[in-house]
């Protein structure tokens, strides 16, 4: 069951969902199937000595919203 990312185009809600075989995925704020499937970060490896589950290897981007805060670019408060 694959866990993926979008924002919604009608709303900007951004949300995760499974799916499963043919599903079509709706937002889960407004019910539009106009969305954006966004590039999740939660498989992102890290260097050596770093797990790929260490919230700290995706944040090393900074706050461009790279780092994978569900709340968007900027959120994350690094500088």
């Amino acid at each position: 069951m694959p866990l993926f990312e979008y924002l919604c185009r009608a709303c900007s809600k951004q949300f995760e969902t499974l799916l499963i075989g043919s599903e079509r995925p709706v937002c889960t704020g407004c019910g539009s199937a106009d969305l954006e499937r966004l590039v999740s970060t939660f498989a992102v490896g890290g260097g050596a000595g770093r797990s790929a589950f260490d919230p700290m290897s995706a944040a090393e981007a900074g706050a461009c919203g790279t780092c994978g805060d569900p709340r968007g670019p900027g959120s994350c408060s690094r500088n």
